[in-house]
């Protein structure tokens, strides 16, 4: 099940240049990596070393340190990593970028991924594995839009055997699926140790960040939000 996208009209602005430069500036990453790879691959793995968040590492303040934090959110292990966090980004992002303003928006995706990253570190402290990924972040968006506009719609890619259908969804429906589903994952990862290539507990402190949303409203939009008027 993938999220496509937003189907409701912005209030604002007419289109989310923000959410569309944050793809384009992922995408521009990846294919540096991938160029980066192939002409050197000592380098592309320094560089995910020294730019990826290595808990072990951001602890110690060794490589990048605490830029690394920053910099993780825009490296991704590949297409398919890439295009299922861009896919959300747009799918959610578009309506809370309207709501926020380009700039609160950037200020606000930045802050959720810095404390993805924050708590995804205290998790695995003592690993020297790089973290990287724009997921925390993703899920800070979502439970933004959650709070938002709980009963908005999310047309979804749903894959059922050898076919796809692409199907309107509440948001609140699609959100909690995804969250829900990342709470016994991220317990096995905490309590028995449980080794997996998901960075679940960076998805559930976005989404904890996420919900700070209303720091981040334009004056306006935190009018409405606060009286319960529609955003």
């Amino acid at each position: 099940m993938i999220p496509l996208t937003d189907l409701q009209p912005n209030r604002y602005t007419s289109f989310p240049i923000m959410t569309m430069l944050l793809i384009v500036v992922n995408m521009l990453a990846l294919i540096g990596q991938f160029l980066l790879l192939e002409f050197n691959y000592d380098g592309y793995v320094e560089l995910i070393y020294l730019f990826g968040s290595v808990p072990t590492f951001v602890i110690n303040q060794q490589a990048a340190g605490a830029v690394a934090t920053l910099s993780s959110i825009f490296l991704h292990g590949g297409i398919l990593h890439l295009a299922g966090n861009m896919l959300a980004l747009w799918a959610f992002g578009q309506r809370v970028e309207d709501a926020c303003g380009p700039w609160r928006y950037l200020a606000f995706y930045l802050f959720c991924g810095v404390v993805a990253d924050i708590i995804s570190t205290m998790s695995r402290s003592t690993e020297s594995i790089p973290g990287i990924g724009a997921s925390g972040a993703v899920y800070g968006l979502m439970a933004a839009y959650l709070i938002l506009y709980p009963r908005g719609k999310i047309k979804m890619l749903i894959f059922y055997g050898f076919g796809f259908w692409r199907v309107p969804f509440r948001a609140y429906w699609v959100i909690l699926f995804f969250f829900l589903t990342e709470i016994p994952n991220a317990l096995d990862v905490l309590l028995i140790n449980v080794e997996s290539s998901v960075a679940h507990w960076a998805h559930l402190g976005g989404f904890f960040a996420g919900t700070l949303i209303f720091l981040f409203l334009r004056p306006d939009a935190f009018h409405r939000f606060r009286n319960e008027l529609p955003l």
